[in-house]
């Protein structure tokens, strides 16, 4: 009888051990991304010629020599944002001092079209603000493309400024949406409130 129980009781704990009890994996998330809350400060550094309206939340970082950590050009610097460690490269040029103002049209329009082997589309944006002579264009970059928002700004006589966003990670369009719509955002205010010394 007790030969008989335990060969019961050991049925028991076979069957019970056999259910599929495998572990269904979650599917991939991504973190919570925290957004500041929007507020602008006055860019007005003595080394640039022209002043705009910044994100608070981002850091100016000139772009300098790794040698002596001096500016490599007096107005080149990025607005970087920590919590999504991001960038926007703003290169500026004097019109006729290294180049005419065709040949940075054309650098401006190559360097949005780069984007052109992985981007699904790229859509213009015209930029005209004749009150505060204020011209150029924006490209609004759709896809896995390295950068998702560019823009030139330029009086065509003096001044020509460039802006192009840049993620530090690998850029996951759908999972990135929400980011990159936040600094695009922030990237057109830039533009709107733009004015040269």
């Amino acid at each position: 009888m007790r030969l008989v129980s335990n060969f019961f009781i050991l049925v028991i704990v076979f069957i019970t051990s056999c259910q599929d009890t495998s572990y269904t994996p979650k599917p991939r998330a991504y973190p919570k991304v925290e957004y500041p809350e929007r507020s602008y400060s006055q860019f007005e550094e003595p080394y640039c010629s022209f002043n705009f309206q910044y994100p608070s939340y981002t850091v100016i970082q000139r772009d300098t020599n790794p040698l002596n950590k001096s500016p490599l050009y007096s107005c080149w610097f990025d607005l970087y944002y920590p919590n999504f460690d991001s960038r926007i490269y703003f290169t500026y040029y004097p019109i006729g001092v290294e180049k005419s103002f065709e040949e940075l049209k054309i650098d401006a329009f190559e360097m949005a079209d780069w984007h052109n082997k992985k981007a699904n589309y790229i859509e213009e944006y015209l930029i005209d603000r004749p009150n505060k002579n204020v011209f150029g264009l924006a490209f609004d970059i759709d896809g896995p493309a390295a950068s998702p928002f560019q823009f030139f700004v330029t009086d065509s006589v003096q001044h020509f400024l460039r802006g192009s966003v840049y993620f530090n990670t690998k850029i996951q369009a759908d999972s990135l949406a929400p980011v990159i719509n936040f600094v695009r955002q922030d990237a057109l205010k830039i533009i709107e409130t733009i004015e040269w010394k």
